[in-house]
């Protein structure tokens, strides 16, 4: 059987002196769509960043396909096939929609990733703008480009942050799309998302963190039966 596409044991980590991530375990098959929930401040921004090495200082166990990479640099772990698409999305203003989806460089060992065509397939929004200034285009047109730009890297384990936060319900919908597209061309993705009705008919399990722990942790399957345990611990 093929190592996890990623598997986190007793991860701590800290900006600066204050301490965030207390331990978290949890494992994710090659594959998985996963949901981390949690209210704002448990915890699942940093787990993101931690396990791209992007916080203070980290302990514990990151094991990427197989390759342990607590001890790596940020740069390193990319190229074991990650791509990070962060809350605040990182669009270059300069330069054009398609000049923002050429910039990265390939990752990991599956070679280049998504052309241009099927990228622009996938969303014909970007299409019509590949000519238009990065930050003239609306959130929801951003929130593609900053998706679509870490797939034609040719990373095959997705952390999005937040992707449908603040955006029209069209835009959400197209994005629910897009991840199930993903998801049955084998790609795993973990998502951090605070709008559980969009992550719900998405991920194949949930994860729910407080205070920087891993608090429950359950499948799809078993969504109805959690439900009052979650408005307990989400307060929705």
């Amino acid at each position: 059987m093929s190592a996890p596409a990623l598997e986190i044991s007793d991860l701590n980590a800290w900006y600066g002196e204050s301490h965030i991530l207390h331990g978290v375990n949890f494992t994710v098959q090659k594959g998985e769509v996963i949901t981390l929930l949690g209210r704002n401040g448990a915890g699942r921004t940093t787990t993101l960043r931690a396990i791209l090495g992007l916080t203070g200082s980290r302990t514990g166990s990151v094991r990427i396909h197989g390759t342990e990479a607590i001890a790596m640099p940020t740069f390193k772990i990319a190229h074991l096939g990650i791509g990070y698409c962060p809350e605040e999305r990182g669009i270059f203003a300069s330069l054009s929609c398609e000049e923002n989806l050429l910039l990265p460089p390939p990752v990991g060992a599956l070679g280049g990733g998504m052309s241009l065509s099927e990228i622009y397939e996938m969303f014909p929004n970007l299409l019509e703008r590949r000519h238009s200034p990065g930050t003239r285009l609306s959130g929801g047109e951003q929130q593609m480009l900053a998706v679509a730009r870490i797939l034609r890297t040719g990373a095959n384990l997705l952390l999005l942050d937040e992707i449908s936060e603040g955006l029209a319900p069209v835009i959400v919908q197209a994005l629910g799309r897009m991840i199930k597209t993903l998801k049955s061309k084998g790609y795993t993705i973990i998502m951090v998302e605070q709008n559980f009705r969009f992550a719900a008919p998405l991920a194949d399990r949930f994860y729910v963190m407080e205070h920087g722990q891993i608090v429950e942790h359950f499948a799809a399957t078993e969504l109805k039966e959690k439900q009052s345990v979650l408005n307990e611990l989400l307060g929705v």
